[in-house]
């Protein structure tokens, strides 16, 4: 998004498609060929350890990065597999890689909604859900997935997604933080399958851990973590008092207060900036700040109460 130049974003990614980078001992990448304004470069998928190892994030429906990733453990063993989220740009190449290796899927489970759906809000067959995704074993927070010389703690990161989950290397200081938080720009939050009030809360709960090195799923790598995920709670704050400063003018609809907070912004990402804005606003009618007619929905007019 345009209006972040609080954050210190690194848009410096030369990682080419299907070349396996050793970014890290024991942590090999691997970039799809997906770029998107939603994607970056695309998504990168991880191999942690070496001889037997653990494959997060397959990534998208993509027979060639499925080939790539399985050329970058040829002689080795895949024993885990592990999803950060169900989005499709994550976890559908899971079956090419599970078929291929036998290695079980672990992740917190099917795609959720982060509440209830509205009456009034229709089902968006695009928003990007993998609905098909099933976990073979179920993993929640504070879950320690153990393979040969490594150990990852399941880390429950709602807010992008309801199901969303990191994986912490505790020994190496080092965290898989799936699109939580990303080197490159904000995360998107769209209700109702995202949630800001998780979001944030999930950012703390990052903030209070020890591993300050995050390896993202599109992106560089993140080092300093828990400055950058300051970087990031602050600037969430700071787009909720942009929000605030505009209804103090007065009522107005989310595509109103899209084009008086997002300077700049590239016009294929108006509808997530509306999205992000919206989840911001059930926040704030949340806690009693702002009105609207019936439930918080992203066709409504908001007011301070």
């Amino acid at each position: 998004m345009a209006d972040n130049e609080d954050i210190p974003f690194n848009r410096d990614f030369l990682l080419k498609p299907g070349v396996v980078d050793e970014v890290r001992p024991g942590v090999r990448r691997v970039l799809c060929n997906n770029p998107s304004p939603f994607t970056f470069t695309g998504t990168v998928s991880y191999i942690v350890g070496q001889g037997n190892v653990a494959i997060i994030d397959p990534g998208p429906d993509d027979e060639a990065h499925a080939k790539a990733l399985l050329e970058a453990v040829r002689g080795e063993t895949v024993t885990h597999i592990l999803v950060t989220h169900t989005h499709r740009d994550h976890s559908p190449n899971t079956a090419r890689i599970k078929a291929a290796t036998g290695a079980p899927v672990y992740a917190e489970g099917p795609h959720r909604a982060s509440r209830p759906r509205f009456e009034s809000e229709k089902h968006n067959p695009e928003s990007g859900a993998d609905r098909d995704f099933r976990p073979d074993i179920e993993v929640k927070n504070g879950d320690v997935i153990e393979g040969q010389g490594f150990a990852l703690e399941a880390v429950a990161t709602p807010g992008h997604t309801a199901n969303h989950l990191a994986f912490a290397w505790g020994e190496r200081k080092i965290n898989f933080v799936g699109d939580h938080v990303m080197g490159w720009s904000t995360s998107i939050v769209a209700p109702p399958d995202g949630s800001m009030i998780d979001y944030m809360a999930s950012l703390d709960r990052l903030e209070a851990r020890a591993e300050d090195l995050y390896f993202s799923g599109h992106g560089p790598e993140i080092p300093d973590a828990q400055r950058y995920v300051r970087f990031l709670a602050r600037h969430r704050r700071a787009r909720e008092a942009s929000i605030l400063h505009r209804l103090a003018k007065g009522e107005a609809d989310i595509p109103t207060m899209v084009r008086a907070i997002y300077i700049g912004l590239d016009p294929r990402l108006t509808g997530a900036a509306g999205y992000s804005v919206l989840a911001h606003l059930e926040d704030l009618v949340a806690r009693g700040i702002v009105a609207t007619e019936g439930d918080p929905v992203i066709g409504g007019t908001y007011r301070m109460v």
